[in-house]
C-alpha cells in the first residue's frame, strides 16, 4: 500500500495556517478588489474538491488504498479554500463566499474509468501548480504571494503522489493504464490548440446539468478563469510551454519512453493501441476452426 507511506511524507512538510502564514506582513495598499474578487473565484474552485472526492471515492470502491489516500488530498485541497477564505475574512472580508457559493459547485459527477480519472487529475496538479506559481508572481500583497507559493507546492506533491499511483496501475494493469495514461496526456499537453485551459476546473461532468455541468460554470462569474488566465495573471506560451514540457518529462518516466513533443507521445498511443487489438486477436487467430 501507498498510503501510509505517503501520509508520512506529506504530513512532515505540511504547513501550519497559523504559523507559517506570515499574516502580520500584510500590505494594504499592495491588495486591489481586482485581486480580491480572483482569490474569492480561486476559494470557490478548491471548494470543488469536495465533489471530486465523492468521485473518487465512488468510482474506486474496489480500491482501499487509495481511497484512503483521498484523507489526505481532501483535507489539503479544502485547507486551500479555507486559506484563501481566511486572508479574505482578515483583509476583504467582503469578498469572503459565501455558503451558497461554495455549495453550488458541488454537484454529482458522473461515473468515469478510474485510470482515465487518475490520469486527467494528475495534470491537473501540474496545470495549477504552475497557474498558482504564476498567480504569485501577479500579485504584490506578500502575504498572498507566500500563500499562492504554499499552494502551489502542494499542488506539485499531489501530483507526485498520483504519479505514484500511476505507476501501481501499469503494474497491475499493463497496457490498459498505459493507453488510458496516454490518451489522456496527448489531451491535456494540447491545449495550445483549444480555446480554453484544460482543467478539471472547466470539464463537463454531468450531462444532466448542461450547461452548468462544470465547476467553472457554476462560479458567481463563469467567465473568470479565462479572464484571470489571460488578462490578469497572464497565463501566456511561456507558462504553457513548462507545463507542456514538465507532462511530458512525467511521462517518460512513467513509460519509460522519450517524449520530447506531443506528436511523440501521440505516436506512442497509437503504437499501444495497435499493440492491444494485436493482442486482443491473439487468441481468436490461435483457436482452431470446428470441425
Amino acid at each position: 500500500m501507498l498510503y501510509p507511506e505517503l501520509f508520512k511524507q506529506l504530513e512532515s512538510v505540511r504547513w501550519d495556517m497559523d504559523k507559517d502564514i506570515p499574516w502580520d506582513s500584510f500590505d494594504a495598499s499592495k491588495l486591489t478588489d481586482e485581486q480580491a474578487q480572483t482569490i474569492k473565484m480561486n476559494a470557490i474552485t478548491e471548494w470543488a474538491a469536495l465533489p471530486a472526492t465523492e468521485m473518487f471515492l465512488r468510482d474506486n470502491r474496489d480500491d482501499s488504498d487509495f481511497s484512503a489516500f483521498m484523507s489526505i488530498w481532501f483535507f489539503e485541497e479544502q485547507k486551500h479554500s479555507l486559506v484563501l477564505m481566511e486572508y479574505l475574512r482578515r483583509f476583504k472580508p467582503e469578498f469572503v463566499p459565501t455558503e451558497a457559493e461554495l455549495h453550488e459547485v458541488r454537484f454529482e459527477f458522473e461515473p468515469a474509468p478510474a485510470l482515465e480519472t487518475l490520469m486527467l487529475h494528475f495534470c491537473g496538479e501540474i496545470r495549477l501548480n504552475h497557474w498558482y506559481r504564476c498567480a504569485s508572481e501577479w500579485h504584490t500583497e506578500p502575504v498572498i504571494k507566500q500563500i499562492y507559493t504554499q499552494l502551489s507546492q502542494d499542488e506539485a506533491r499531489h501530483g507526485g503522489a498520483y504519479l505514484r499511483y500511476m505507476k501501481r496501475a501499469i503494474n497491475k494493469s499493463g497496457i490498459e493504464a498505459k493507453i488510458a495514461f496516454a490518451k489522456v496526456g496527448v489531451l491535456m499537453a494540447s491545449a495550445r490548440r483549444t480555446s480554453q485551459a484544460l482543467h478539471p476546473t472547466n470539464l463537463h461532468v454531468n450531462k444532466n446539468l448542461f450547461p452548468r455541468d462544470t465547476i467553472q460554470s457554476r462560479l458567481p462569474d463563469p467567465a473568470w478563469l479565462e479572464q484571470w488566465l489571460d488578462t490578469q495573471i497572464k497565463f501566456d506560451a511561456a507558462w504553457e510551454t513548462k507545463v507542456v514540457d514538465r507532462l511530458l518529462h512525467n511521462m517518460s518516466l512513467l513509460l519509460n519512453q522519450s517524449f520530447k513533443t506531443v506528436q511523440d507521445l501521440n505516436r506512442y498511443r497509437k503504437e499501444l493501441g495497435r499493440e492491444a487489438a494485436a493482442l486482443a486477436a491473439a487468441p481468436l487467430e490461435a483457436t482452431p476452426q470446428a470441425v
